[in-house]
């Protein structure tokens, strides 16, 4: 980091800048000391162009009888140099005449950047303090170039040299141009782990923000050497240790090298571990009288024998206190206490309760919020003003406010009040951009590529209200759809949702129909507790089905026959031979599938119309994940059950379970179990539709293809189509690891895995006895003029279809990469076991992006 100072212009600008405002205190005044005590009678002013007179003179204060003695004149010439407008003061005594003569500095016309590129020059003009029409201070030009490096300096570019430059304008003016040479992004090219016994340095990298650099840095941040981020994730390191049982754990140090050579830094975390602890006791004492200690045991989350997790024993605390302050005890602290049993390697934990100073809260001052309105601040407190002071509540709303994602830091402290039990509490915070604009794109061997436009806004008009609106576009899927949330419903802590969207889904090798779908759906979320939510919903949607004409013409009538006054004009195969070469032993000429008919189930969508389906459901998650993103530890369980039927055209109750368990294993291995089932039950003697039913694919076993198993409609002369099934089952196992000799920082890892499941209980239509009009979609019943054909299976008459509850089972590879173009995963995978009629696909594709 390198700046210096330029001058362009004659001698009068070098003396203007480089001159040291000298004369000392009483310099040049040719006086002796009893002419000190000689009284000024007047005090003039030389060498001022834009400072009045008047205004100079005011610093020279007589005292006492109207005398300017020596004290009173140094500290009048003092002051002027402070002013910071003269670049030179001096004074002469002449007698009873004080002169004072000043050189005043130039005004700043304007201020440029040059040669800033990764920089905007709005905001570094923000930063600086020299500013146009502001008199030009050469201690601010350079406090002002140190700020400059400064803020490229966090932004990982630690060979910049900024040099300020001063242009001589006419009428003691100048123009200030900071020149900045940028250099190159100084990157972290390694970071290293000492002392680290129990977790590998792969498995630490992901606990931290910094990153090595790579091939892909350039579309992240996290690889650039920032210090404080370092110093936060020493901070990171501690906590996780803490977490998994560390008690003593210390991180001594982060240290950081610049490599000349490498043109980057070298960050080493030193740790010391110490022993892990387990939990070998859970004791409550409580010194208030009227409250039991153990009576708050059940909002305890510390058990015995697990590992000492000190967010757990925090967590606790903050239960318990809450639960306290319910109780009448508004004024009770839970104070935590562990003795370590070193040879034992347990940690006795003891929560003790005590009646804490009777303190109250004043005021709640908030600051930095430009944008957000203070109720939406305010909100997130469960105390105000008048309260009892509560710690514990108090930290629950600082990490509320963290988790809103609309600040970039919050901090709460407090401060003395106007009496010794009032407290002030502080809010201090600073906004962030909450607007998102993305294009996405994508690709699957599912549905093919894909494109996604959206435009969101998490805390619309500064009132917490959350907005979006998308448009998709793609090779098989398209729609639009927009979402708009307000999370305090009447000011209670529930959110309000409401989604209107339209999907459209075509015809692909998949399926041989296309569907529309236009839908309505409001919704209410809870917060149970921190890892328990319940979502309420309602929706309302219209469905509709389309078919290429050439999959749903099939008329099993002669020609010629008359049906109402009407005659049918030909006949779809030519006599005898179908199209597909098959011979009609009839010789009507009767060949319903001679052009891939389509299922009947779908013909009869087809026939129905747009269906309305209104319906009622709800949804549990349970979800202890150490990270939501990328897990290593926890559960994760949605129970769903929608019943539809609330008016409408369909009636079906549908229950759904999805579970999934992650756990660490060795050397940075983690094993998953993924457990999934539903019922689609009928209701009441309405039929239930095709589009209702189940469709599984690689969802539930990978190596078939979407819609590849369960029922089937197997005329060899159709399309096949998949009609679904009301019952499904899976299991899956899968180890996901590293590539322990690829840098951390390129986010692949490897997964093995074996699934096994089935798809079965087809229940809806079987067969189909249309009337009208021989051109309706759909079969119609042969008449008597063809009533030589026969209505075996086959035929338009009645679907016949495998419903086989073989088990479907797989083994496969994965390779899945969090790359900087979102999450890609690819798959290969080989069924075991399948039904006779299902379809495999055993590489499978898909990911997305936005840019």
């Amino acid at each position: 980091m390198k700046f210096g100072l330029r001058v362009r212009g004659g001698v009068l600008a070098t003396l203007i800048m480089f001159a040291v405002p000298v004369a000392a205190p009483l310099a040049g005044m040719m006086m002796t000391s009893p002419a000190a005590a000689q009284t000024v009678n007047s005090i003039e002013v030389v060498g001022n162009r834009r400072v009045e007179v008047e205004t100079i003179r005011s610093y020279f204060k007589p005292g006492p009888g109207g005398t300017l003695d020596a004290g009173r004149i140094d500290d009048g010439l003092k002051a002027l140099i402070e002013t910071g407008l003269f670049s030179d003061v001096k004074i002469n005594r002449q007698g009873g005449r004080l002169v004072v003569t000043v050189v005043e500095n130039p005004v700043i016309g304007r201020v440029a950047f040059e040669g800033n590129k990764k920089i905007k020059d709005e905001q570094l003009s923000q930063e600086v303090q020299s500013k146009p029409r502001g008199t030009l201070s050469r201690p601010m030009v350079q406090s002002d170039a140190q700020r400059i490096a400064e803020i490229y300096r966090h932004s990982g570019r630690y060979d910049v040299r900024v040099t300020p430059e001063i242009i001589e304008q006419p009428n003691n003016r100048v123009d200030l141009v900071f020149t900045i040479d940028e250099g190159q992004k100084t990157g972290v090219k390694s970071i290293e782990f000492i002392g680290n016994n129990a977790f590998s340095s792969y498995r630490l990298r992901d606990v931290i923000k910094t990153h090595e650099s790579n091939l892909l840095s350039f579309l992240g941040g996290n690889d650039v050497y920032d210090p404080d981020r370092v110093e936060a994730d020493r901070d990171l390191l501690r906590r996780f240790y803490l977490k998994n049982g560390y008690a003593d754990v210390q991180v001594v140090a982060a240290l950081t090298e610049y490599d000349p050579e490498k043109k980057g830094f070298l960050v080493t975390f030193k740790i010391e571990e110490g022993q892990q602890y387990r939990v070998g006791s859970v004791d409550f004492q409580s010194s208030i009288g009227t409250l039991d200690g153990n009576s708050l045991r059940s909002f305890s989350r510390v058990s015995v024998g697990s590992l000492y997790n000190v967010e757990q024993v925090e967590k606790s605390v903050e239960e318990m206190q809450i639960e306290a302050s319910r109780r009448g005890y508004a004024f009770a602290v839970v104070r935590p206490r562990g003795d370590r049993n070193f040879e034992a390697h347990t940690v006795s934990v003891v929560f003790a309760i005590d009646e804490g100073p009777r303190t109250y809260i004043e005021r709640i001052n908030i600051r930095g919020n430009t944008r957000t309105r203070d109720y939406v601040i305010r909100r997130e407190f469960d105390i105000s003003e008048g309260d009892a002071y509560n710690r514990a509540l108090v930290d629950r709303a600082e990490r509320r406010l963290k988790n809103l994602d609309f600040f970039k830091t919050v901090k709460i402290t407090t401060e003395p009040g106007s009496s010794s039990d009032r407290v002030i509490l502080i809010v201090d915070l600073e906004e962030k951009s909450t607007g998102d604009f993305s294009v996405s794109g994508g690709y699957s061997t599912t549905d093919g590529a894909l494109a996604e436009v959206s435009i969101s806004e998490r805390n619309f008009l500064g009132r917490g209200l959350f907005a979006k609106a998308s448009v998709t576009y793609g090779q098989f899927a398209r729609g639009y759809s927009l979402s708009f949330v307000e999370p305090y419903l009447l000011d209670y802590r529930v959110a309000l949702g409401l989604d209107l969207y339209q999907r459209q889904q075509l015809a692909n090798n998949f399926i041989s129909y296309g569907t529309k779908t236009l839908g309505f759906s409001p919704r209410l979320g809870f917060q149970l507790r921190e890892d328990l939510s319940l979502q309420l919903r309602y929706s309302i949607y219209r469905q509709e089905i389309s078919l290429p004409a050439t999959l749903a013409d099939c008329n099993n009538i002669a020609a010629g026959t008359l049906i109402g006054n009407r005659f049918v004009p030909f006949n779809p195969t030519p006599a005898f031979i179908n199209a597909n070469g098959i011979a009609d032993p009839t010789g009507t000429g009767l060949g319903c599938f001679n052009n891939g008919e389509a299922s009947l189930p779908v013909r009869k969508e087809l026939a129905n119309g747009a269906t309305l389906t209104s319906a009622l459901g709800y949804t549990l998650n349970y979800n202890t994940l150490d990270n939501n993103k990328n897990p290593t530890d926890g559960l994760l369980v949605d129970f769903k059950q929608d019943f539809a039927g609330v008016g409408g055209d369909v009636t079906y109750l549908k229950s759904a379970i999805d579970a999934k368990y992650f756990t660490p294993l060795v050397s940075d291995i983690v094993g998953i179990v993924h457990l999934q089932g539903g019922i689609l039950n009928k209701i009441g003697n309405n039929e239930l539709r095709m589009l209702d039913h189940f469709q599984m694919g690689p969802n539930l076993v990978r190596g078939f293809a979407p819609n590849g198993i369960g029922p089937r409609d197997i005329n060899p002369f159709g399309t096949q189509d998949a009609i679904g099934g009301t019952k499904y089952w899976g299991a899956s196992v899968e180890l996901q690891m590293p590539f322990w000799f690829l840098p951390k920082e390129v986010g692949l890892k490897g997964a093995v895995y074996a699934d096994a499941g089935g798809l079965s209980g087809y229940q809806g239509p079987t067969s189909w006895a249309a009337t009208g009009e021989f051109n309706a979609p759909g079969c119609i019943r042969p008449t008597a003029a063809t009533a030589t054909v026969p209505a075996n299976p086959g035929t338009c008459t009645g679907l016949v279809f495998d419903d086989s509850s073989k088990v479907r089972s797989s083994v496969g590879v994965g390779l899945v990469w969090a790359s900087p173009f979102g999450p890609l995963r690819f798959d290969y995978a080989v069924p075991l076991t399948k039904g006779q009629f299902d379809r495999t696909q055993e590489f499978r594709f898909g990911g997305g992006t936005s840019f």
